[in-house]
């Protein structure tokens, strides 16, 4: 009992923390935005130590000393930072985009064994040595040259004197505004209030005034910074109730402070994967089982005719059709999260491995909102992450080198995602060199890939880079060159049953384009048949079906293919890639066209059954690594088949000679 809790207790603290962590991460793109142009946002810095802090008490709480320690620390350093002790430059930025890393490592380590493993005190001598860097309040306060009251001055927060420092310093106009509301609106109407300042300036400190009985209302005092005139913040503001006041400098008025309280609205409950993959199990049996009430409604239809009890189940089948479709919608809808949640991560990762090799490269991303199931988005994390490595390290040139060609000096790398149809679309594009095919071909023939004679298509050349144990690079980083990587992303998105294409040309750049399902936990397949078996193509693989005759078919260097509207297709015959008995052929074939842009392939099918709604299911370890097998269903007359796996056929396609 006391293990499971433990294990609750960790998975509590884990989904805070990260939900926390990924805040901060956004926040901290700002935060250095900040650092270049010179400008200061104190709201950004606000959100990141209210982030922190949260942290700092969240792991507290659970008992995660290191992770609470370090958030100490940097709660700090960010104090600092927000009271104008420490200015904003590339050191505080680098070293707080290291603590960020070091508490998600120290994170990932929690969740892997509970154990906080990561050393910090690099971290933390980085931290204290900013500190020590910074500098203190100044001995002659900017505050004195305004003529205000110093009992007004006296009851500031430190950061909110600082904050009236800084509008003092870039020579603001400030106002006191004084509002009375009535007791019983006066939330909604202070909400108006600070949202018509807070378009015109800063609000330094907003407190209510004392003195007031509770039938006359209730007063508020709000201290306001602005570049605007004296006239336009009255027409915007004054009202019945409310009254503005310039503070003169080198004369004076009154005003009070007071930090808002902040209020969670959100209506948002936090559900584990775990209990949302056992009812989408659920909604996966129930499929199933539509499926069989289906065909029995079929098999008594063709034994009864329309009438009677056929006629009774045929309407309840397609009422269960219907509402079974609106709850998977909901199951399916309530797994789907933004894909942005990881392009923010990989924003970091490019900052940090271009810092690596010596590049100034920007990731521009586009559709962070475009919705992906739960799991899938978790599991696309690492081949994104390999391909932006591939891009830094072997597509984006040197500064130098894009100089010569007459680049600008700021490499691009552009990450997007967008729906279409029941698909989603992700795109990696950098404006780099470019692959140069028959360097790709030299390599492979040296590493043992390729023959030296083996004729290969621009495509072919293309696809070698996927190869286990390929790589251009001629010298080992820690950021690529090893071989490893892209044979990786390739086998991570045709799991998740998705595709990759790439386009490229030299000196203008490279571009992965990443196709999936939008979830694997229900989705629709092609039902075909071969020889005496029945396999599942996935729908969202298939481009068309046709049927040709025999004739139609040609032999190109020992592969059959045919053409279709001008363009060569090659074919791959099922029976002969699983071995099954091959069947008397008849005038007519039928070919199930699937892929994606150039990677397309005809598969040659006896017969099509028509479509179906599946369920994937594992098919074990020892079957899991057959290619062209993704997984298997049953259908609904209780026959179990496989589904296929569409990259790897076209794959195995592309080798066969």
């Amino acid at each position: 009992m006391s293990a499971k809790k433990d294990e609750r207790s960790k998975g509590e603290f884990l989904a805070e923390a990260e939900d926390i962590l990924e805040d901060l991460n956004q926040h901290l793109i700002h935060l250095e935005e900040m650092a270049v142009g010179g400008t200061f946002d104190p709201d950004i810095v606000n959100a990141i130590f209210r982030g922190v802090h949260s942290l700092k008490g969240l792991s507290g709480m659970f008992g995660f000393d290191k992770v609470s320690g370090l958030s100490h620390q940097l709660e700090s350093l960010l104090d600092a930072l927000r009271l104008g002790k420490v200015e904003i430059n590339k050191q505080v930025t680098s070293t707080i985009f290291t603590a960020l890393d070091r508490l998600k490592e120290l994170s990932e380590d929690i969740s892997r064994g509970g154990v906080e493993r990561a050393e910090t005190a690099d971290v933390s001598a980085m931290i204290d040595e900013v500190l020590a860097d910074g500098h203190g309040a100044e001995k002659k306060s900017p505050i004195d040259d305004l003529e205000i009251d110093k009992s007004l001055v006296a009851v500031l927060t430190e950061y909110e004197e600082h904050r009236l420092k800084e509008n003092v310093k870039a020579r603001n106009t400030i106002f006191l505004v004084k509002a009375r509301f009535d007791l019983t609106t006066f939330d909604k109407d202070l909400t108006t209030l600070n949202d018509k300042l807070k378009g015109m300036g800063e609000i330094v400190s907003t407190l209510p005034s004392s003195g007031m009985s509770p039938e006359s209302g209730i007063e508020f005092n709000l201290l306001l910074g602005t570049k605007e005139s004296e006239e336009k913040v009255k027409s915007e503001v004054e009202a019945a109730g409310i009254e503005v006041v310039t503070i003169k400098y080198k004369s004076e008025k009154k005003a009070e402070p007071a930090a808002p309280t902040l209020r969670s609205l959100s209506k948002t409950v936090r559900v584990d994967i775990g209990k949302l993959d056992r009812l989408m199990n659920i909604v996966g049996e129930l499929v199933l089982s539509k499926n069989i009430i289906a065909q029995i409604s079929k098999e008594l239809r063709g034994m009864q005719g329309f009438t009677g009890l056929a006629v009774d189940l045929h309407k309840a089948s397609r009422t269960l059709e219907r509402k079974l479709g609106e709850l998977q919608e909901g199951v399916i809808e309530v797994r789907m999260v933004p894909i942005g949640q990881i392009f923010t991560r990989l924003t970091q990762a490019v900052r940090k491995y271009a810092g690596e090799v010596g590049k100034d490269i920007e990731l521009d991303t586009f559709g962070e909102d475009t919705e992906l199931d739960k799991l899938m988005v978790e599991d696309m994390s690492d081949p994104l992450m390999h391909l932006i490595r591939n891009s830094i390290d072997h597509g984006v040139e040197s500064p130098k080198e894009r100089a010569r060609r007459g680049k600008p000096a700021k490499g691009r790398i552009m990450l997007n995602a967008f729906p279409k149809g029941n698909r989603v679309v992700i795109t990696v594009e950098d404006d780099g060199a470019g692959i140069d095919h028959e360097k790709v071909r030299r390599v492979a023939v040296d590493k043992g890939l390729c023959e030296e004679s083996t004729t290969l298509t621009r495509r072919d050349m293309l696809d070698l880079i996927f190869l286990p144990g390929f790589s251009t690079s001629e010298t080992v980083s820690e950021v690529s060159g090893r071989g490893v990587g892209m044979d990786v992303v390739k086998k991570n998105v045709s799991k998740l049953s998705g595709m990759i294409d790439i386009e490229t040309e030299i000196g203008v750049g490279t571009k992965f384009t990443i196709t999936l399902p939008i979830t694997l936990a229900i989705i629709k397949a092609l039902i075909v048949e071969v020889s005496a078996d029945t396999f599942a193509v996935p729908l969202a693989s298939v481009l068309e079906s046709l049927m040709v005759t025999r004739d139609k078919i040609s032999t190109i260097e020992k592969r059959e293919v045919i053409s279709l509207r001008g363009e060569t297709l090659p074919l791959l015959r099922l029976d002969r890639v699983f071995g099954l008995a091959r069947p008397e052929e008849g005038d007519f074939l039928y070919v199930v066209v699937v892929g994606m842009a150039e990677r397309r392939l005809g598969l040659v099918v006896d017969r099509l059954v028509g479509q179906q709604e599946i369920v994937i299911k594992s098919i074990g370890d020892k079957l899991k690594n057959v290619p062209g097998v993704a997984g298997a269903t049953e259908l609904g007359d209780n026959e179990v088949v496989l589904v296929l796996d569409v990259e790897s056929l076209i794959d195995e396609a592309t080798q066969r000679r």
